[in-house]
């Protein structure tokens, strides 16, 4: 005959089990956490680098449509790491040998017609680059997604299983005129499918989408981004990849202000 068991060693093994299942749910919560963490991290070092690897090299078209005139501007674009870049306009012949020079947090523009080099203030980073729907800062990337930004994933309204969603939000003394940013990746290999930018009272802004996806030099991205304000009817910019070389060498004298009134 079995020998029963007394109330207070039935009260402690249930305590015991008890505190199991509550040490087994904490393991699992904080391994789930780390995860999303470590996946929302990989997102976002993804997107900060994905036009830029170590080095690239790019001809580029940019499509300005208004309700009142459109023009396209033909460039060719360098960037070293994730401080430096080069713009060169080529066509048409009115823009032509205009330039965009960015060393870390210094940015200058140099007008061929005036023969001038102006320097751009970070309070102009905002400011539309050629008359275009991207801003200054969009051109050469100057905030970065990791360090200048808090993220979290996030699932909103009408959420697609496809998809991923990170909001980002400005970290304070940074200067970025948005109160914050939600995009939504590709789940399986994070690449962006659209950008939704939101100004401090929470107003959708701006929209860039990210089409036509193709491989430049082993590397495969999306070709075109489109930049629509949400605040201009009629209003949009369309910025294409024609060619681009990732992660060759480039001459160091490329990011020179020199190199700003070099005549091609």
């Amino acid at each position: 005959m079995e020998k029963a068991i007394d109330k207070p060693q039935k009260t402690h093994r249930f305590r015991i089990i008890k505190l199991l299942l509550v040490l087994g749910l904490t393991i699992c919560m904080f391994a789930t956490n780390v995860s999303s963490a470590d996946k929302v991290e990989d997102i976002i070092k993804h997107l900060d680098q994905l036009y830029r690897s170590k080095t690239s090299h790019a001809d580029m078209e940019m499509q300005i449509v208004t309700p009142h005139w459109e023009r396209t501007l033909t460039m060719t674009v360098w960037t070293q790491g994730t401080d430096k870049t080069f713009i060169r306009i080529t066509a048409p012949k009115k823009e032509k040998g205009v330039t965009t020079l960015r060393l870390g947090k210094e940015m200058w523009n140099y007008l061929p017609k005036v023969n001038k080099t102006f320097k751009i203030s970070p309070s102009m980073m905002m400011g539309s680059w050629m008359g275009s729907d991207f801003t200054n800062d969009d051109l050469v990337r100057q905030s970065s997604m990791v360090d200048d930004y808090t993220y979290q994933l996030i699932t909103p309204e009408n959420a697609s299983s496809d998809y991923l969603y990170v909001e980002l939000i400005p970290k304070e003394d940074t200067p970025i005129v948005w109160g914050k940013i939600i995009a939504a990746v590709n789940a399986k290999d994070y690449s962006p499918v659209w950008q939704h930018f939101y100004d401090e009272k929470d107003k959708l802004m701006r929209i860039m989408n990210f089409k036509e996806t193709k491989t430049f030099s082993g590397k495969t991205l999306p070709s075109v981004m489109e930049m629509i304000p949400t605040n201009k009817e009629g209003h949009k910019t369309v910025v294409r990849f024609v060619n681009a070389v990732f992660d060759s060498k480039l001459d160091d004298k490329i990011f020179t202000r020199r190199n700003l009134q070099k005549r091609n």
